[in-house]
């Protein structure tokens, strides 16, 4: 597992570059992660016939609040 922890630690680092965390706030990447988090609960939602709803709606606003900038 050594090539994995190897690339687990460069993602690490990669991702607390200044530049990324920057990328990673922005306006687009919120719009993107908006359309992601959109489609996927949808997806969800009708796999599930709309029966848990609610709880999906939850997930994505949790998931929502960690990504993005707002």
């Amino acid at each position: 597992m050594a090539g994995f922890d190897d690339v687990t630690k460069k993602a690490q680092e990669f991702l607390k570059d200044g530049k990324v965390q920057d990328a990673l706030k922005s306006d687009k990447a919120e719009e993107v992660s908006d359309s992601i988090l959109d489609a996927v609960a949808g997806a969800a939602d009708k796999i599930t016939g709309g029966k848990f709803h609610d709880k999906i709606e939850d997930a994505k606003n949790a998931a929502d609040d960690k990504i993005g900038n707002q």
